[in-house]
């Protein structure tokens, strides 16, 4: 069983990423259950939630976009 990464609605304020396990049988690729979704923001703590559950190279896809510095402000 595979995993397949799709990032989704990647700005440079946020993305969404989705996660779908997968197998693959007879030269078909078929989903395997419900996807996985979660949206990160460009904040100090959004970047630290993507580099921890997001895999490479998809994780620095997201921060190549985000550049070097968080664009959204968190709040409390």
């Amino acid at each position: 069983m595979e995993e397949t990464v799709i990032l989704e609605l990647l700005t440079q304020n946020s993305v969404s990423v989705k996660i779908q396990k997968t197998i693959l049988q007879n030269g078909t690729t078929y989903p395997v259950g419900l996807p996985h979704r979660c949206a990160y923001v460009n904040s100090a703590a959004g970047r630290q939630q993507l580099l921890q559950q997001v895999p490479q190279p998809y994780c620095g896809a997201v921060l190549a976009v985000w550049g070097k510095e968080p664009t959204v402000e968190e709040t409390e």
